[in-house]
C-alpha cells in the first residue's frame, strides 16, 4: 500500500469549489470561543463541501492566524458569515426554509445514529459554546434536538470533534458518502 501524493486526489481548485453543488447543511457556531474549534469547523466544513458557517456572538471570524492555524485555508473557500445574535441567525434560516437542529443534550432529543433526514430540505445545525452549550433561546427556537450518545463519565465532547460527527452523519444520510 502507497500514501497518495496531494495531486493524485482529486481536490477541486478554490475556483471549481466554489461552483461545485454543497451539501445542504449550514452549520451555526453559537458563541464558540476557541479560535482553533473555529477553524476545525472550516476544514472539516470544507471536506464535506458545507453550504456555510455561521460565526455567531464572540465567535471569531476571519482573518485570524489563530483560525488559519486549524483551518488551512479552508477559512478562504467555505462561504461565512457571522451574525451577531444567534437567534437572528436561526430567525433568518427558518425563514429561508431551513430546518433547524440544536445539537445538544435535551429532553426528548434524537440520537445522533437514529436521525432521519427528508430528501430535498436543507438543515441548519447549532454547536454551542465549550461550557454553557448551546443557548436556551435557541434551542427553543430549533425543530429539535440532535444528542451524541455518550458512556464515559463526561458529558460532552469537544464541540469541533462533534461538528465532524455530525457533518458526516449528514453526509451519510443524504447519500454524500
Amino acid at each position: 500500500m502507497r500514501k497518495l501524493l496531494n495531486e493524485e486526489l482529486g481536490r477541486p481548485t478554490i475556483e471549481e469549489y466554489a461552483a461545485v453543488e454543497k451539501l445542504p447543511v449550514v452549520v451555526v457556531l453559537d458563541n464558540v470561543r476557541s479560535l482553533h474549534n473555529v477553524g476545525s469547523v472550516f476544514r472539516t466544513s470544507d471536506a464535506f463541501r458545507v453550504e456555510r458557517i455561521v460565526l455567531c456572538g464572540i465567535t471569531a471570524t476571519p482573518p485570524n492566524a489563530e483560525i488559519h492555524k486549524t483551518a488551512l485555508g479552508a477559512e478562504d473557500v467555505v462561504e461565512w458569515r457571522h451574525s451577531a445574535s444567534t437567534d437572528d441567525a436561526v430567525a433568518a434560516l427558518r425563514s429561508a426554509g431551513y430546518r433547524i437542529y440544536s445539537i445538544e443534550q435535551c429532553n426528548g432529543s434524537i440520537p445522533l445514529q437514529d436521525f432521519c433526514t427528508i430528501p430535498g430540505e436543507r438543515y441548519a445545525v447549532i454547536l454551542g459554546n465549550e461550557v454553557k452549550g448551546v443557548q436556551q433561546s435557541v434551542v427553543d427556537a430549533s425543530d429539535g434536538a440532535i444528542e451524541i450518545p455518550q458512556f464515559g463519565t463526561k458529558h460532552s465532547l469537544n464541540v469541533s470533534v462533534t461538528a465532524g460527527m455530525v457533518i458526516w452523519e449528514f453526509a451519510r444520510k443524504l447519500g454524500w458518502v
